[in-house]
């Protein structure tokens, strides 16, 4: 184990109620984007038959953020292989 490992355990062990270095933020990132797109996309509807064009079209823009943001999470979770569901 290296110095940098070894100064990051310490960390985690004085600041971390369990004494443990925490687990990866994967799934919170799948859930926040996840609301983030249903959210953008109810929104984004109301706007363009609202007739609010420039809305419409920037939660167009985030909702396709959270799609590609939602990607990338799932091809980082399938790299690591751990096979954990959203709610473990």
């Amino acid at each position: 184990m290296n110095k940098t490992h070894r100064i990051r355990d310490r960390f985690w062990s004085e600041v971390s109620p369990t004494m443990e270095r925490p687990e990866s933020a994967l799934n919170l990132r799948i859930a926040l984007a996840t609301f983030g797109l249903v959210v953008c996309i109810a929104l984004g509807a109301l706007s363009w038959l609202a007739g609010w064009w420039v809305a419409a079209v920037a939660l167009g823009v985030v909702a396709l953020i959270s799609i590609v943001n939602l990607v990338v999470v799932e091809r980082k979770r399938r790299e690591r292989g751990d096979g954990h569901s959203l709610f473990e």
